[in-house]
């Protein structure tokens, strides 16, 4: 029945029904430049869409205003009120996962949580909503587990679904983090100050300034910077980078270009040993065992 209604022209496209009211499509670097349309969506689904690779354009209203979806953006479109079907450009080269939740269910797995998300809270309750915000670490790995990973055709159905439901959770741990004081309240000059932090930080990972040394190189007391940081990016500087870190290891490990030694140099760690202990630390799993797991479904 979707597949009937979704136009599709040339890609690497995986549409998997999941569960009552929860959809799955998966488009995985493209060939060519692809639309996709799916006229039937009902505004009884919340639209996720997560921008892995590429560049997509999420067009509405008949293609009157259009959304760009970058790479490692996120993308939460709710519109009770008015049906908004999907027309997705898909640029080549491009990767973007995107999932169709229908609102009884949303509600029925966070009705005890509802008011510590700003999307459920009294305040939103049927009305539409939107937000385009940067894929955590967190995200990206739930993401990339879904687009790498390969099960047996009994058991992908399972597999998939239990991701879907951890997209979920991970996206709105986040979004519950951030909202606590939205960033958008600062001046510009305040929140430019803030993302130089994050430059320079992820330009120095190797040898990062101390906090002192951010504080007057940005020129913003100590106590403004730790809580704009917080208040943007959901978390400490350091903690920020070592996820920065990690992620940008893991992508280096799935390369190929580099085995776990120069990766580990590449991010900054002296020592094999504390590499591969921070690794662990974060996704669960040694680099080894990560880069053999990856070799397995490739």
């Amino acid at each position: 029945m979707i597949e009937k209604i979704l136009n599709i022209a040339e890609s690497s496209e995986q549409l998997s029904p999941l569960d009552k009211g929860l959809i799955l499509l998966n488009v995985n670097q493209l060939e060519s430049h692809t639309n996709f349309i799916w006229d039937e969506l009902t505004q009884e689904y919340i639209q996720f869409h997560f921008g892995l690779k590429g560049t997509t354009k999420v067009h509405f209203n008949q293609k009157q205003y259009t959304i760009d979806l970058q790479e490692e953006q996120s993308l939460l479109i709710y519109n009770p009120n008015q049906k908004l079907p999907l027309d997705m450009d898909v640029q080549k080269d491009s990767s973007v996962i995107s999932l169709f939740v229908k609102i009884e269910l949303f509600h029925s797995f966070f009705s005890e949580v509802a008011d510590h998300i700003p999307f459920l809270n009294e305040e939103h309750r049927n009305k539409k909503y939107y937000d385009q915000s940067p894929i955590t670490p967190e995200t990206i790995l739930v993401l990339n587990q879904i687009n790498k990973l390969k099960f047996q055709d009994h058991l992908q159905q399972l597999y998939l679904k239990g991701k879907a439901y951890e997209l979920i959770s991970v996206y709105f741990n986040q979004s519950a983090e951030a909202a606590k004081s939205c960033p958008f309240l600062m001046d510009d000059e305040y929140l430019s100050k803030i993302k130089q932090v994050k430059d320079i930080v992820v330009e120095n990972m190797i040898n990062p300034p101390t906090l002192t040394e951010l504080s007057e190189d940005v020129g913003l007391n100590l106590k403004k910077l730790k809580q704009g940081f917080k208040q943007v990016y959901g978390s400490s500087v350091f903690n920020f980078l070592f996820d920065y870190k990690m992620e940008f290891s893991r992508k280096l490990l799935d390369s190929g270009k580099y085995n776990i030694n120069e990766v580990g140099e590449k991010v900054g760690y002296s020592t094999a040993s504390h590499f591969i202990s921070s690794f662990k630390k974060k996704y669960g799993i040694t680099p080894k065992k990560y880069v053999l797991s990856q070799n397995r479904i490739r």
